[in-house]
């Protein structure tokens, strides 16, 4: 059986010919997949049933299982834990935000990358996923929208789930191009970041691919020697690149950068930190977004108090970075990535 969820219309065009059927069919056929939340052919009521009937002997329409979801108490976020046909189970979030529905996808079952404050990688990595285990995240999420909210959609994505996606190359930029096509959701390149812990080579590639999505770097700390400590990758792409590379991303896509700060009690959010973070954004275009630790039980990293967070932000204001400090949520349902992953792995 041959899984055609995650093929582009080419790709399902070329599978379709040797049933002899119009090109056009493709494309119907996509659109029951991708907008209209069809899981087998029987439901495509504008094919033949004859049609259906043979199809259906060789093609399957994967989707993954929901396997565990969380609502917060507060309506605004929903987290899954979807399961696909091997085993293989991955998270994916919905926040109600002001201004629309956004969502974070993985792109990766767990992660390598080693990160100290980070709940993803404390299973390492099972697999990569493929661009239709990708979309099948915000495919999942259009269907519960449109089934549960009246009809609402997704408006705006963030490639911040488990996984560093820039390792996952060739995937993700297929999963990008499939997500924009207007036979599955149509998103429009400037409403997607993503967010990577600097592979600078693939950063380089992403900066050439003439799609302006949003850059975001896990930058984490101002200098060599701190970010080695809590981010092991920067031992193999050094700071100095990281930053070249983003300004490289700017400079080519004329898109401003965005710099993910966690703030870690004791350790990133003094004052010398907040003068070195100061003087590596001189001159970019670029903003720096303040990310107050969310509670990994395993890790033992603390949250700097409110006031100590609002001091950070201050200094950060009063040198003249454009800086903001992420709105907290689903904190009361593991939202932080790779928590709730890493439950059902012991249970």
């Amino acid at each position: 059986m041959i899984d055609i969820f995650g093929m582009t219309l080419e790709e399902l065009q070329a599978v379709l010919e040797p049933y002899k059927v119009q090109k056009f069919r493709a494309k119907q056929i996509a659109q029951w997949m991708y907008q209209r939340g069809a899981r087998d052919f029987h439901a495509m009521t504008n094919l033949s049933q004859k049609l259906r009937e043979e199809l259906a002997k060789d093609l399957i329409i994967g989707r993954p299982a929901i396997k565990d979801r969380l609502d917060s108490q507060d309506g605004h976020t929903t987290k899954f834990l979807l399961e696909f046909t091997d085993g293989t189970a991955v998270e994916t979030v919905l926040m109600r935000q002001p201004y629309g529905n956004s969502i974070c996808v993985s792109t990766q079952a767990g992660c390598n990358m080693g990160c100290a404050f980070c709940a993803s990688t404390l299973h390492g990595m099972a697999r990569d996923l493929s661009k239709g285990e990708i979309l099948a995240q915000a495919i999942t999420i259009e269907d519960m929208l449109r089934d549960e909210e009246n009809g609402a959609k997704v408006d705006t994505m963030v490639i911040m789930g488990s996984g560093e996606p820039l390792m996952n190359y060739d995937n993700v930029i297929g999963f990008l191009r499939l997500i924009h096509e207007d036979y599955t959701l149509g998103m429009g390149y400037r409403n997607i970041t993503l967010s990577t812990s600097g592979i600078v080579p693939n950063m380089l590639r992403l900066a050439e691919e003439g799609m302006p999505i949003s850059l975001s770097v896990s930058l984490h700390a101002p200098n060599q020697e701190l970010r080695s400590e809590i981010m092991p990758i920067n031992r193999k792409y050094p700071l100095v690149d990281v930053i070249a590379a983003a300004k490289n991303y700017a400079d080519k896509t004329k898109r401003r950068v965005t710099y993910e700060y966690i703030l870690i009690d004791q350790l990133n959010d003094g004052e010398a930190q907040a003068r070195e973070l100061t003087a590596l954004m001189k001159g970019q275009l670029a903003s720096v977004n303040l990310i107050p630790i969310n509670p990994v039980v395993e890790r033992n990293l603390m949250r700097p108090s409110k006031a100590r967070i609002d001091w950070f932000e201050k200094y950060l204001r009063d040198h003249h970075v454009s800086v903001t400090v992420r709105r907290e949520m689903g904190v009361d349902i593991q939202a932080a990535c790779g928590q709730l992953r890493n439950k059902h792995l012991k249970d």
